[in-house]
């Protein structure tokens, strides 16, 4: 295993003895038998197989460190979900905001403590929580499922705040369960003050750890079928009916996808963990602190292909340590403006603009020519 690391950059909590377990990566050696006076061949044999391996050693090196200058996310972790053995990393325990992401702990909680046919009543705080459409109203009623379909797949932050309210009381209280939670399993480099994943201080989350929180999701059916749906109808008790679409576009993209979780505030950039069947084994990717939407898709497919060239021994696993600076954000809502509408709109104003006569042209030239003054010319 190879561990690149810039030396600008500290080592955040490497407390995580698995990602550093040593690869080893068999070389057959293959006799040839040739006759004791050919010396010739034996020495040109010898000399060419050193040159193929040190090439063979340099190209593994070389292109494991442009793979992850590549990958512009500001942290990354590919893993085999099997043995939890880290197949590629980037920054896998920097501590950074979770967004959304925290939702797949939050509906853990909410399925080990509520029933899915339990029926959860709107607060006047869960309708004020600043998300996304379709919008909470304060009153209405939803089954324990819809608000778990709204949170995991439209990533609708009122839906986490009334389901943590119908468990613990209080939002407050429900985070306590949270952090409890992600103690059981393990994660020391995880901590929740809000049961959405919006802004929050002292909330935060590492690569490794969220790949780890993918894999426990897992394990609960209602979210392993649920991260998986493209689209849902969802209704409340009182009527109110609106189509749900997965902000996960991978499960458009890849039909061995099992799922998983988008995230995204302009403090965390865009966010994704997803988990895919890969032959034998299920691998699982975590990205953080992405720019741009686009490029999570992207980064994703290619950090697969990346897992399975390990999987196969036609890489190397590398734990790459990076102080690459985030670039500025592109909200999630963002649209790029169509500059060719924009000339196309101010071309047909100027086409539609009524022509003036010949008559009204030369009295307005007749009328400036009164109006002009001539200046005296500056003496030097």
């Amino acid at each position: 295993m190879q561990i690149i690391r810039d030396f600008s950059y500290p080592i955040v909590n490497n407390t995580c003895g698995k990602c550093f377990t040593k690869v080893s990566m068999p070389l057959q050696r293959y006799k040839i038998s040739y006759e004791k006076n050919d010396i010739f061949f034996s020495k040109t044999y010898s000399f060419i197989s050193k040159i193929i391996l040190s090439i063979f050693f340099y190209i593994l090196f070389f292109t494991s460190n442009i793979y992850a200058n590549d990958i512009s996310s500001r942290a990354v972790v590919v893993i085999d979900s099997n043995t939890e053995r880290v197949l590629y990393a980037k920054n896998p325990h920097l501590r950074l905001p979770p967004a959304s992401t925290t939702k797949l702990v939050t509906a853990m909680v909410a399925i080990d403590r509520l029933s899915l046919n339990s029926i959860v009543t709107i607060s006047e705080k869960a309708a004020k929580t600043q998300s996304v459409t379709p919008r909470l109203i304060a009153g209405e009623s939803y089954t324990m499922k819809d608000l778990l379909n709204l949170s995991l797949m439209r990533s609708v932050n009122g839906a986490a705040v009334a389901m943590a309210e119908a468990v613990a009381g209080s939002e407050s209280a429900f985070v306590r369960l949270m952090n409890e939670k992600v103690e059981s399993l393990g994660l020391q480099n995880t901590r929740f003050t809000n049961s959405s994943g919006l802004p929050g201080n002292g909330q935060y989350i590492t690569a490794y750890d969220l790949s780890l929180v993918m894999k426990a999701s897992l394990n609960y059916p209602v979210i392993r079928e649920i991260i998986n749906t493209r689209t849902k109808d969802v209704s409340s008790i009182n009527g109110r009916q609106f189509l749900v679409k997965n902000t996960n576009y991978m499960l458009w993209k890849d039909d061995n996808q099992l799922g998983g979780k988008t995230g995204y505030t302009r403090a965390a950039g865009h966010c994704l963990v997803c988990a895919a069947n890969k032959g034998d084994t299920t691998m699982i990717v975590a990205i953080l602190g992405e720019s741009a939407r686009d490029e999570l898709w992207q980064n994703s497919f290619a950090l697969f292909a990346k897992g399975e060239d390990i999987l196969r021994l036609k890489a190397e696993p590398v734990i790459y340590f990076s102080d690459i600076k985030s670039r500025d954000v592109v909200p999630a809502s963002y649209k790029k403006k169509d500059v060719s509408i924009k000339k196309k709109k101010a071309t047909s104003k100027l086409k539609n603009k009524p022509k003036k006569s010949k008559k009204t042209e030369i009295k307005s030239s007749q009328k400036n020519k009164k109006k002009r003054i001539t200046k005296p010319r500056r003496q030097t």
